[in-house]
């Protein structure tokens, strides 16, 4: 890490260990949420990392392949938790850490919970339209129309804690989560 050139060897040495502990924890961390070691312990690199990194050098330093890099970043960049920004003089691509946590939480949930939401969503719909149909096809079924009630409540059920987990997902991309549940300053 280039901002511990000029140190002695002591420090940098425990200036990396502390940093290492950090990173290790970050990549553990992410690994909960479905994000894999390496791309964590990359975004802990990234967040130590004094200004943007190129492919190249994000390879060197870690010591894994640019194919496994790009794919790192390609995530990163996908979770918001890194940008591409623009590097005065260099050709190639110069990517940075988004140091927001809260940011990052709020858009990694948000990601993630939107895309569930929807597929969920969309099952659900389906069923209650079947079921729906299917209760006007059998009427006169009195023990099928009960299950099928049964059904219809705990769908609609179902659809309003969606409707209510989209209204969270909303308060997290709007920054109005944090009106209920401050910011540390």
């Amino acid at each position: 890490m280039n901002d511990l050139e000029g140190l002695p060897p002591e420090q940098i040495e425990r200036i990396s260990k502390a940093r290492e502990r950090v990173i290790d924890s970050i990549g553990k961390n992410m690994d909960l949420y479905g994000i894999t070691l390496s791309i964590g312990h990359l975004y802990g690199y990234m967040y130590f990392n004094q200004g943007p990194v190129t492919l190249d050098e994000l390879s060197r330093t870690m010591g894994m392949s640019k194919t496994s890099m790009s794919t790192g970043v390609r995530t990163l960049l996908d979770l918001k938790m890194i940008d591409k920004v623009w590097g005065k003089g260099t050709r190639k691509d110069l990517f940075e850490v988004v140091p927001d946590w809260h940011q990052n939480f709020s858009d990694y949930f948000s990601i993630k919970w939107r895309k569930a939401v929807e597929g969920n969503m969309s099952a659900l719909s389906k069923s209650l339209t079947e079921i729906r149909q299917m209760k006007t096809e059998y009427a006169g079924d009195e023990q099928l129309t009960v299950l099928l009630n049964t059904d219809e409540i705990k769908i609609e059920e179902a659809i309003k804690y969606y409707r209510w987990l989209l209204k969270l997902i909303e308060s997290l991309e709007n920054g109005k989560i944090f009106e209920f549940i401050p910011k540390e300053t």
